[in-house]
């Protein structure tokens, strides 16, 4: 299937999920992270969800990750494509952008060859570990300034369809994707 068709599909079935049911998966993709061998490494990048789109909750990530002490890197959309990575700190604040993303003002700045684990929002993703985002080339433009080795983690409410059928060379594959019931290794 092609992107756009799943861009609009995978929109509309988020669309028609409750707010309760939201919370739970969002739990039992959190509980799900517990069994992937990332707990060694430091700098953790996590997106915080747009609650309008019924995005993923990803507080329950972020409690795990402050209860290991990790480091956790939060980023902030600049300009068109880009984005910048803050370390999250106590006195980090957040304000909304024009996506409604909750984002960091300002704080100290991580280089994104620092971060060893990125989750990785998603709206598809296929059996190969590709994924279809909302098509702004964000993360792809992200991942490619991260170390080879960064560890790409995708968080999906729904499992893989067989086949994007237009990717493209600039796009990277996850290495793990996690949803409510299974765990996907590529």
């Amino acid at each position: 299937m092609l992107k756009k068709e799943l861009r609009l599909n995978y929109l509309q079935f988020r669309n028609e999920i409750s707010p309760e049911a939201i919370s739970n998966y969002s739990l039992e993709i959190a509980n799900r992270l517990l069994e992937l061998p990332v707990w060694t490494f430091d700098y953790f990048h996590l997106f915080l969800p747009i609650e309008e789109k019924n995005e993923i909750d990803t507080s329950f990530i972020l409690s795990i990750l402050q209860g290991k002490d990790k480091n956790i890197i939060l980023p902030k959309v600049v300009g068109n494509t880009n984005m910048v990575h803050y370390l999250l700190t106590d006195n980090t604040v957040l304000r909304k952008n024009k996506w409604n993303i909750p984002e960091p003002l300002d704080g100290l700045e991580v280089s994104p060859n620092k971060i060893d684990v990125v989750f990785i929002p998603l709206l598809a993703f296929d059996k190969k570990g590709y994924r279809v985002g909302y098509g702004k080339g964000f993360y792809d433009k992200f991942l490619n300034e991260c170390r080879k080795d960064v560890v790409k983690i995708g968080l999906s409410l729904f499992n893989p369809v067989d086949k994007i059928s237009d990717v493209q060379e600039h796009d990277i594959p996850m290495d793990y994707c996690i949803t409510p019931e299974k765990v996907y290794n590529f």
